[in-house]
């Protein structure tokens, strides 16, 4: 999938002071590792049964690409084998921990849509009503009238709100909401609402901010408590304001400046700039718990699920065949007619792709950098692989 407004801060949006020291990209890549979950019988190999989503995975590692790359995939029957490629660390050539925390990107913005439509079906949030009735005045600016914008068109990328992060700069800090919203403000509408459709962080930060007004708690606590202790995510977090750490065993995340530039170590970094759009930390096999449990019902009543699955062409951004909901996304499966439901995600130092299937199936990626939208490709290919074996 490919989120342009992440690629812009690629070289922005990290840590000062990260490591600098030169390691040879051959050097980074050179040991691709498998782990199996406990269902692996213990006598098989990659060597002796060739794995098709491990061989798809040791091949996005290569000198021009992600040191490290990460894979979770349940079956329909329940059945979970994670996966590694890679070094988790090029200083010290230490293996990727199976299953590491990643910084997850846009997959927030579904968890944030989830809390919204939950409070749509408590009667709190209406999807038509405009973002005046919960937040008054706020929004104004160049052809933009808070009173003519839906809670629906910030959920599907239908307002024509500008993109905050685009105009953020290379400044690491800590950024209010409110802040990366008045950014937005002091630019032009991209569209009149409901006239086109456009990816834009902006969005999301708008809906956050009508979620804490409504429930009048943070909304990390919101997510928190409807999302992630609901489902047990017990390796998904909401970071704290000025937490730049990852908690749990993670590989390293990583940057380059252009194409055969050395590696740039961004894994601490103040992610605030994300906010609902994109702070969320977890693993793949979160994440699949997480898509599962959405597509299953497990989240949602059958009304909002509806509505989330209801779509508009996103393929400017997403790739072929790609349609987007109430921050979900859907893609087309190469082995069948279906569709994989998911988001992915964008942010310096990590990417990750996936999704999950109406009957079950759900696969992640995480790499440790992020891509070229040939690159991108390449993820989208392994995950339909894993989908589809």
């Amino acid at each position: 999938m490919r989120e342009q407004t992440w690629q812009r801060l690629r070289s922005a949006r990290r840590q000062p002071g990260g490591r600098r020291r030169a390691v040879r990209a051959a050097a980074a890549v050179a040991v691709g590792v498998m782990t199996t979950g406990v269902l692996m019988p213990p006598a098989a190999s990659a060597a002796a049964r060739p794995d098709t989503v491990q061989q798809g995975l040791s091949a996005l590692v290569r000198p021009d690409g992600p040191p490290a790359a990460l894979a979770s995939v349940r079956t329909r029957e329940g059945r979970t084998r994670n996966y590694t490629a890679g070094v988790g660390d090029v200083a010290t050539g230490s293996k990727a921990p199976t299953d590491g925390q990643v910084r997850i990107g846009s997959n927030t913005k579904t968890f944030t849509a989830v809390v919204v439509l939950q409070l749509v079906g408590e009667g709190r949030i209406g999807l038509d009503a405009t973002v005046d009735t919960y937040l008054p005045g706020l929004v104004r600016g160049e052809g933009i009238d808070g009173s003519r914008i839906t809670v629906r068109q910030l959920l599907q990328h239908t307002s024509g709100l500008p993109n905050y992060s685009d105009y953020l700069g290379d400044e690491v800090r800590y950024f209010e909401p409110r802040e990366l919203l008045g950014t937005a403000l002091r630019h032009k509408a991209d569209f009149d609402p409901g006239k086109g459709w456009k990816y834009s962080n902006t969005n999301y930060v708008l809906a956050g901010l009508i979620v804490q007004e409504v429930t009048s708690r943070p909304l990390a606590e919101e997510i928190d408590r409807r999302i992630i202790r609901h489902l047990g995510l017990r390796h998904t977090y909401f970071p704290a304001p000025g937490d730049a750490t990852i908690r749990e065993p993670h590989p390293k995340g990583y940057d380059r400046e252009s194409a055969g530039a050395r590696l740039r170590d961004v894994t601490e970094t103040d992610p605030s700039w994300g906010w609902a759009a994109g702070q969320l930390i977890s693993t793949d096999s979160d994440l699949n718990r997480f898509f599962g449990a959405l597509l299953g019902g497990d989240l949602l009543a059958d009304a909002q699920l509806a509505q989330m699955r209801t779509t508009v062409p996103a393929e400017s951004t997403f790739g072929p065949g790609a349609r987007y909901g109430l921050g979900l996304v859907s893609k087309p499966l190469p082995c069948d007619d279906g569709v994989y439901w998911g988001h992915g995600g964008s942010f310096p130092g990590y990417e990750t792709r996936g999704g999950a299937t109406d009957d079950g199936r759900a696969a992640n990626i995480a790499v440790t950098t992020q891509l070229t939208d040939e690159a991108r490709a390449r993820v989208d290919k392994v995950v339909e692989t894993a989908l589809c074996r």
